[in-house]
């Protein structure tokens, strides 16, 4: 290895978390961009496709809640697909994933994707080696075709610790709110950290070609890695703000008339709730 080539364990990263007023105070400003960037993309017809791949509890799905909580769900598509069914099985590989791609004025964003058949198959034995190294020599064909058609792609791995890992899979089993999150697939795949690991290395050798490269993100601090993946996202998608008139509500119309209703309605209970 190269000496100015760095490893996962020896890239410099900033230790303190960041506090939950600053994260957002700056996610707030980040959603404002991404407002724009979705009018953007309507006005413009734009095509955009997002993948989040990574280790378990590396912070996918929380950084996709980050992404889509101010936006619409008819623009930005949230794609996780269960496993495969048996008709599933029997097709080209990445053909169940086709069908999901954005059309124009659309941004899809995979909780996990089809590099599935890279991870998490070929660790746990889901295909064999052979369909796993045809799948890495065929995929970087596919993206580019993917690209060709116009659509904009991004390719996003969180990188977590084995020690934090270990520290949000404990949390998981003692929290009420996150046991739901904790599947048997987690216990087995926590037992093989380097066997993840010599598949990472073998899909980052494949895959990370120059028109759809892998951006890693480290995700020990789960805000501070929102917001770098939110940013580096829109630093990478060219859009720009799109012209709109200024808003003023119009007069609300006169009552004519019109008498509320001495009707029974069933209004749910006030309670009194703790505050703060």
């Amino acid at each position: 290895m190269s000496k100015k080539q760095k490893t996962f364990e020896d890239v410099e990263f900033t230790p303190s978390k960041l506090k939950r007023r600053d994260y957002e105070a700056a996610l707030a400003e980040l959603h404002v961009e991404l407002v724009k960037l979705q009018q953007w993309v309507v006005h413009k017809g734009k095509k955009v496709c997002v993948l989040f791949e990574g280790r378990d509890t590396a912070g996918k799905g929380g950084t996709i809640k980050a992404i889509t909580e101010r936006v619409s769900p008819r623009v930005f598509r949230v794609i996780a697909l269960p496993s495969p069914t048996e008709r599933e099985k029997s097709q080209m590989y990445i053909q169940r994933y086709l069908p999901h791609l954005p059309a124009a004025g659309e941004i899809v964003i995979f909780d996990r994707s089809w590099y599935n058949r890279a991870g998490v198959e070929r660790v746990m034995g889901f295909c064999t080696e052979e369909q796993a190294k045809r799948f890495l020599d065929t995929v970087p064909s596919v993206e580019k075709a993917i690209i060709e058609s116009g659509v904009i792609l991004l390719k996003y791995w969180l990188e977590v610790s084995p020690e934090e890992q270990t520290r949000r899979l404990e949390a998981r089993i003692n929290d009420g709110r996150k046991i739901w999150k904790l599947s048997p697939m987690d216990l087995k795949s926590y037992g093989r950290w380097y066997d993840y690991s010599r598949a990472r290395d073998d899909m980052f050798a494949a895959t990370d070609s120059s028109w759809a490269p892998w951006f890693v993100a480290r995700s020990d601090d789960k805000r501070r890695a929102r917001l770098n993946i939110i940013q580096h996202m829109l630093d990478h998608i060219p859009y720009e703000e799109v012209p709109r008139d200024k808003v003023k509500l119009p007069k609300r119309q006169d009552p004519d008339g019109y008498e509320e209703p001495a009707y029974p309605f069933k209004f749910i209970p006030e309670r009194e709730w703790p505050t703060g």
